[in-house]
């Protein structure tokens, strides 16, 4: 077994076709089958059944993979370890973030990446805090960033952020005497129909608790995972939403004749950013640098949204209070 073979396989694999896997990696099939075959003689097991369509994993192929994807991860460290003693940040570097950052973050981080390490391939992917420190724990990513992260022997934390939660309300239905109000309360939000995500969403699960310690229930009416369709089925009179601040986004930081945002008290909800890494790899020194470049963009964007927010809510306040 070797490292080309094992990369050979992931493909094929990831793929789902020994052709498709030929094509990407620029090698004849019948080189890139025979490698397989090897691996499987090695192995004394089958890692693929063929299907008109191409091929799927058996369950050892299956087990391979996992072992695979962590294999070559940490090749690829040691590479990079090897580059960053020449001080040469170059490679490929796997960034994984909630949804809710994408929307605000992405660009920025991406721009501040790229001025900063021209030569390293950022990839940055988007999932469920839940699932980003599995993909940690497994491999599939060098850093992340989590909501409200559980300390864990396999994880090294540290803390990013607080970001406040907001109530967002289609206005037409917003009562005409609390129109202008800057904030509502948590059991009132109870009452409200909820276009939420569903679990096992860390924001989803934030709510359900601070509503059972009131003890009250949500009305979920929609469990939406885009944070683009929230937004939308809200705006359409759908139902209410409780979003973090970067789920936001910029067009609602100003006046909207659609929607108003809400702060959230009584008590007040707010969830926690964590920086994720592995404890079980060596972090090499583009990762740290990383981490460093994410602590300085997000808490800008969150300075930044937090003051946009709050001015925009003073705003119309005061507009509402007026004669």
């Amino acid at each position: 077994m070797d490292i080309k073979q094992l990369e050979y396989f992931c493909q094929v694999a990831e793929l789902g076709s020994f052709s498709r896997a030929s094509a990407f990696l620029d090698v004849a099939q019948p080189a890139l089958s025979r490698q397989i075959r090897q691996l499987e003689v090695e192995l004394r097991s089958n890692l693929f059944e063929r299907n008109g369509r191409g091929v799927t994993l058996t369950a050892a192929g299956r087990r391979l993979l996992e072992h695979s994807r962590g294999i070559l991860r940490q090749v690829d460290l040691a590479r990079r370890d090897i580059g960053d003693h020449r001080d040469e940040m170059e490679g490929r570097l796997v960034l994984a973030w909630p949804p809710s950052l994408g929307r605000t973050a992405t660009v920025p981080m991406v721009e501040a990446f790229r001025k900063d390490f021209p030569r390293v391939t950022l990839c940055l992917v988007e999932g469920l805090s839940t699932h980003i420190l599995e993909w940690l724990a497994i491999g599939r990513v060098d850093c992340a960033v989590a909501y409200n992260a559980v300390p864990s022997p396999n994880l090294d934390l540290l803390p990013l952020s607080q970001e406040s939660l907001y109530l967002i309300s289609p206005r037409s239905e917003v009562e005409p005497e609390s129109a202008g109000i800057e904030s509502i309360d948590l059991m009132a939000i109870a009452e409200l129909p909820l276009i939420i995500p569903g679990r096992p969403n860390n924001i989803r699960m934030l709510v359900e608790l601070a509503l059972a310690s009131v003890e009250k229930k949500m009305r979920v009416v929609y469990e939406i995972e885009s944070i683009q369709a929230i937004h939308d089925l809200v705006r359409r009179g759908h139902g209410h939403a409780v979003l973090p601040m970067n789920a936001i986004g910029n067009e609602l930081c100003t006046w909207d004749a659609e929607l108003q945002v809400r702060a959230i008290r009584n008590p007040p909800l707010s969830a926690s950013l964590w920086l994720a890494t592995s404890t079980h790899r060596p972090s090499s020194l583009l990762t740290q640098r990383t981490l460093k470049l994410i602590e300085t963009t997000i808490t800008a964007q969150i300075a930044e949204r937090n003051v946009a927010i709050r001015s925009m809510m003073h705003a119309e306040s005061r507009s509402k209070a007026s004669p």
